[in-house]
């Protein structure tokens, strides 16, 4: 400013003041001037919620855990501070408790889901970009989709809190690393996958604690129907759970990413990231395994370089079955983490010569190229399994943001891919939709295929494959479309490579099962073309639909007389979930008998029917050690429980037996049967999970409306020899043939099973012993078999 300016600058303020002087003279003094009212004060900060605030702790403090209601509140808390994050309630779970979402990003992100998720759907089916100046924008603008998931199973509770720590950090956190995940990430984080199991969890947890059941399992399954298994249903997706992910998450915002975070057992690695071991179901995409690989990896030397050791790579878990990797066959990656677990929420203490010798693809005490810096042994806390679960999501998220451009043309790349066909697949798989298909099979399967948006069409005129005609509305799937390797997994047989820990040796074990050819497991014909059919297709249709229900069980007066007695051990076991949510499913009376009941005898007097799900003898026998358990939980039916059943038969009542509790029948009622795999090494016989044809003598009740040969579940079961036929009736059989038992999986050694029965009924006095070899209603997937237990419990 010059002299001059500065002087007129004086001059006119002068002015100003002396005007302002001589205006005031002028005013009355008698009146008062009126006050203005203060200025407004600035809004206060948004104070973000702290866990402790809410939860009252600290996530990661010794003996600390909540119910699920609890941390509702504070996500619901946090979403209300911060502008970063969004509460969804998306259903209810199994038992009612709200099941929600968190979705975090930028403000900026948050403003325009709706315009990312449509980008993001152009990549995930590439047929609806119909310009490159749409593709483009897409890849240019489009944000990494990541969906986090915890605490699928309850006890590894470091996944009930890991989500609060990283949620907290997100909304808080200023650094640029943040701002980068925020800016270039959208997130979706399910904080767990199984609510009601944190609140049974929880509650066990803080009822016993300071006593000697202090971090043990709950006596009871800690999801409603499934248990552990909650985990094994991406594809079946029988459970609320399950659909609702998928349904409102999986299919509509088609993440690049899933990060699934677990724990695994307390005397090996302290964490566990991708690469999978070996084998890598056939199916998926290379280039998704490509960033399986470098991603885990990533993650690791992330970790590493922060100072956390014990971490392993390439080692325990393959990815071979899709029940666990749903996003493996939706154009996505899916990492699994497993981090070492505790006694619950206490601490527990693992010095360096107590971790394992050797594991799978590593040995704990050793350095290798898969484990580059072992864990010394020590004290282990809960403070430490949030802290490495909440490192590896961030470096995750982190990773996600910095290669955004990567993830979404790798997705792209996959999609059209799938799109366009691979080289050497068949055409298509072609379903009749008349009998003989089981309408409520077919409706099931085809029900499957939707939920994972596999179109189906059909055909509009009749056509003629492999010989046989074929009418117009048969379906076709055409393996030519976005997830047309979710539908060819799940039509076509398993062919398991034969691994063996060394040449010559005993089987490598899968980290799962073997098979999940749901046309077998369901009793459905998908018959596969190889090339083009010369048939007018339709747009894609919607499945048919059926409810479920069995002759025998739906008329009010049949079940009103029908009294089925279903065994519930203290020791949960999944199989009896499975079985509870078939019953339930197709409407089949039943009640539960807990230990105590069975002990209590005169079982006549209250069921015709009992039902020992697939258990081994001396779980059953012995239950929960009565050391670690108080009553009523522990100590199994014990010999006096073996002694009401044996009489239950005795006068009159009909004992069903799944599988390995068969042989706890065998050897409590001294039935004239031989288990033929008794004792049997792995090397001499091994069927990881498989599916064995099985024959039926369809004269018999049990056999009444099945084919004569079907498809069954292997899995640890028995086999039999009849050792008195005057009492034993064989109604199923494994096929003499030993190159014909295996439809789908792997077996060793079939011979020693080829022939033997696989189904008996057994007459002691009055009643009758129903022995399965096999479980009839595995995971809810196998209706094929369903017949077979429902007649089970009708014979007379």
């Amino acid at each position: 400013m010059t002299v001059r300016s500065r002087a007129l600058v004086g001059l006119v303020v002068l002015t100003l003041t002396a005007a302002t002087a001589d205006l005031a003279a002028q005013r009355p003094t008698q009146r008062a001037t009126p006050r203005r009212p203060p200025p407004a004060r600035p809004a206060a900060p948004v104070v973000i919620p702290t866990p402790r605030s809410i939860l009252g702790f600290d996530p990661g403090d010794d003996r600390k855990l909540v119910e699920w209601p609890v941390l509702v509140r504070y996500y619901q808390a946090l979403a209300r501070a911060s502008d970063r994050v969004d509460f969804r309630e998306l259903g209810k779970t199994t038992l009612g408790a709200p099941f929600v979402a968190l979705v975090i990003s930028s403000p900026q992100n948050l403003r325009q889901l709706d315009r990312y998720r449509r980008l993001n759907a152009g990549l995930a089916d590439p047929r609806t970009l119909r310009t490159n100046t749409a593709t483009q924008e897409a890849l240019r603008d489009g944000k990494t989709i990541v969906l986090i998931t915890s605490s699928i199973h309850s006890t590894e509770v470091g996944g009930h809190l890991t989500p609060v720590a990283l949620a907290y950090r997100l909304a808080t956190d200023t650094s640029a690393s943040t701002r980068a995940i925020l800016d270039n990430v959208i997130l979706w984080l399910v904080p767990s996958l199984n609510p009601d199991g944190v609140t049974i969890v929880s509650r066990w947890y803080n009822r016993t604690l300071g006593t000697s059941a202090e971090g043990s399992s709950p006596p009871e399954l800690y999801h409603h129907y499934t248990g552990h298994d909650n985990n094994r249903d991406w594809y079946a997706f029988t459970q609320v759970e399950t659909q609702i992910t998928v349904d409102s998450l999986q299919n509509v915002w088609h993440p690049q990413i899933v990060h699934d975070i677990h724990q695994m057992g307390s005397d090996g690695a302290r964490l566990f990231l991708p690469p999978y071991l070996d084998p890598v179901e056939p199916n998926v995409d290379p280039l998704l395994i490509d960033g399986v690989n470098a991603l885990g990896m990533a993650m690791a030397w992330e970790l590493a370089g922060q100072g956390k050791t014990g971490i392993s790579t390439n080692s325990t878990y393959d990815a071979w079955t899709p029940a666990r990797a749903f996003q493996h066959y939706h154009g996505g990656v899916r990492i699994l983490s497993e981090t070492a677990s505790g006694q619950l929420a206490s601490p527990i203490d693992v010095p360096f010569d107590r971790l394992q010798e050797r594991s799978r693809g590593y040995n704990p005490r050793e350095r290798s190229w898969n484990f580059a810096h072992p864990w010394p042994g020590g004290r282990w806390t809960i403070r430490d399994i949030v802290s490495y679960q909440t490192a590896g999501a961030y470096a995750l998220l982190l990773n996600a943001a910095r290669d955004r451009d990567r993830w979404l043309s790798s997705f792209l790349s996959v999609e059209w891919r799938a799109v366009r066909g691979w080289p050497r697949w068949p055409y298509a798989y072609v379903i009749p939709a008349r009998p003989p298909q089981d309408s409520i099979a077919l409706a099931t399967l085809l029900g499957i295929l939707q939920r994972g948006q596999v179109e189906i069409r059909t055909a509009q005129q009749s056509f003629t494959l492999q010989g046989q005609r074929h009418a117009a509305g048969t379906y076709v799937v055409v393996l030519r479309q976005p997830y047309a390797a979710f539908a060819k997994a799940l039509l076509e047989p398993q062919r398991y490579p034969d691994r063996r820990l060394y040449p010559g040796g005993p089987p490598e074990r899968p980290y799962d099962v073997t098979a999940h050819t749901l046309p077998l497991l369901m009793g459905v014909t998908a018959i596969l073309a190889q090339d083009s059919l010369r048939v007018p297709l339709s747009a894609p249709v919607a499945a048919p639909r059926a409810t479920p229900g069995y002759p025998g069980f739906v008329a009010t007066d049949l079940t009103a007389v029908l009294r089925v007695g279903l065994y519930r051990s203290y020791d949960a076991t999944m199989d009896e979930g499975w079985t509870r949510w078939v019953f339930d499913t197709w409407k089949v009376p039943y009640q539960s008998l807990v230990d105590s009941t069975v002990r209590a005898g005169k079982l006549k007097t209250k069921f015709d029917v009992i039902i020992l799900p697939d258990q081994s003898p001396r779980e059953i026998l012995e239950g929960l050690p009565a050391s670690r358990y108080p009553a009523p939980y522990a100590g199994g039916i014990g010999n006096d429980g073996a002694e009401a059943l044996r009489q239950f038969v005795l006068d009159g009542g009909t004992l069903v037996t799944l599988n390995e509790a068969s042989r706890f029948a065998v050897q409590a009622l001294l039935l004239p049967v031989r288990n033929v795999l008794e004792s049997v090494p792995d090397e001499d016989f091994y069927a990881p999970g498989s599916i064995f044809r099985v024959e039926l003598d369809t004269a018999h009740p049990v056999a009444r409306g099945v084919p004569p040969e079907t498809a069954a579940w292997f899995q640890g079961g028995p086999a039999f020899d009849v050792l008195d036929s005057s009492v034993v009736r064989v109604i199923g059989r494994w096929p003499d043939d030993p190159a014909r038992v295996l439809l789908s999986g792997w077996v060793l050694h079939p011979e020693r099973v080829a022939g033997k029965a696989s189904l008996l009924e057994v007459r002691q006095g009055s009643g009758r012993v129903i022995l399965f070899g096999f479980r009839p209603q595995y995971r809810g997937q196998s209706l094929a078999t369903y017949p077979l237990l429902f007649n089970s419990l009708q014979v007379r």
